[in-house]
């Protein structure tokens, strides 16, 4: 395999560690700084709008820089600041730490996912995006449950420490493994322009509130299945465990289901198929041993969505690609804060804590409608297009 791809994929290890571990140790952090879970359930939401505002404008500072040395530099940043959110204590201090460490994010994968396709083979592209996603699949196959353990049993804190170690991994690992890729002639009002087309904002608007489904369900997942389904605290890990195993198979399936179809079209059946998972998971919650298969079937189906969105991305952005990508991940991001707010809704009215699946069922089917209105108004469009030409 591809030792540049690699050292991508260990950038979304850590990144996916530092956004996905949170949903497990929502309960430690609430303790140790002595907040809410709602108020813990706000560092989800401001390293979100972290990545959606480093998204765009890191991308823009560094239209003009060789993509190994951006991708470096964002995992330095990324390193630093997640350090600093592991030794903050205050909860203002965790906020403004959490927010910058979510800066780099957006722009880490949207540059990433457009020097993967560069380096794949031709019609591998999705597949070779896919791998850099491995390792954000890896993070909640290993890493989530590792940390989950971690802060439980030590100091969500020794979890961080962790993740920010794994950061300057990944900064080493793509300055000695990522060739060197020429210095890109980009030109940044049309990298810009990108926004002022309709097209681009209906699929922000696919990802945003599509996968918000995926966050309403997984952002409250440790009390839905230790107050719902009755599962011990103790075994939390394990269902971080069985959620990772799914978003590790799903994402590979994804990967080739995007090179074999219309990306446009595997988004849409894998939004419909988390609108089922979901509401499954809903009338099932109150049955323990029922929670186990569920988190790996609803991990499984919640990741197959990530190469097809980013190819969609990628396919509308002639000129614009990377911009393109790191709004990919912007909008990736408004789901999570989207899904954490809404979700957090029906828990602040008294509600048990189930009924945050049933707002991600409405938000995962609202995705598969504005995939198919995209389908239906540009991809049929550009076929017919092409066949005349």
């Amino acid at each position: 395999m591809n030792k540049g791809l690699i050292a991508l994929a260990f950038g979304g290890l850590a990144l996916g560690m530092t956004e996905f571990n949170m949903m497990g140790l929502i309960l430690e952090i609430a303790n140790d700084v002595q907040i809410s879970i709602p108020e813990a359930g706000n560092l989800i939401a401001i390293y979100a709008l972290g990545v959606v505002i480093g998204a765009p404008t890191l991308v823009v500072l560094t239209a003009n820089m060789p993509p190994k040395r951006v991708l470096f530099y964002l995992m330095l940043l990324f390193s630093v600041f997640t350090i600093v959110f592991s030794l903050s204590p205050s909860p203002l201090g965790l906020y403004v730490s959490r927010f910058i460490s979510g800066l780099p994010h957006g722009a880490f994968f949207g540059v990433g996912s457009v020097v993967a396709a560069q380096l794949a083979k031709p019609g591998k592209e999705a597949q070779a995006i896919s791998i850099m996603f491995t390792g954000m699949t890896i993070a909640n196959l290993a890493g989530i449950p590792l940390g989950t353990y971690l802060g439980q049993h030590f100091s969500w804190r020794l979890t961080y420490i962790l993740i920010s170690g794994l950061g300057l991994v990944t900064a080493i690992s793509i300055y000695y493994w990522l060739p060197t890729i020429e210095k890109p002639n980009v030109n940044v009002k049309k990298q810009l322009n990108y926004f002022s087309r309709k097209e681009a904002w209906l699929i922000i608007a696919v990802i945003a509130i599509g996968t918000g489904g995926l966050f309403s369900w997984m952002s409250y997942i440790a009390p839905l299945v230790t107050k719902v389904s009755g599962v011990e605290e103790k075994n939390v890990p394990i269902i971080m465990f069985l959620v990772g195993s799914g978003m590790f198979i799903g994402n590979l399936i994804g990967g080739k289901l995007a090179d074999t179809v219309i990306p446009t079209k595997a988004a849409m059946y894998s939004f419909l198929a988390m609108t089922i998972c979901l509401l499954v998971n809903y009338f099932v919650s109150g049955v323990t041993w029922a929670a186990y298969p569920m988190a790996f079937i609803t991990g499984a189906v919640a990741f197959s969505i990530g190469a097809s969105l980013q190819m969609m991305l990628i396919n509308s952005a002639e000129g614009a690609e990377t911009i393109a990508a790191s709004a990919g991940q912007g909008a990736f991001n408004i789901g999570n804060s989207l899904g954490a707010y809404f979700g957090a809704i029906p828990i602040g009215l008294g509600f048990a804590y189930n009924t945050p699946t049933l707002v991600g069922a409405v938000l995962a089917f609202s995705g598969s409608l504005l995939a198919l209105l995209y389908l239906l108004k540009y991809r049929i469009r550009q076929v017919k297009k092409n066949a005349a030409a």
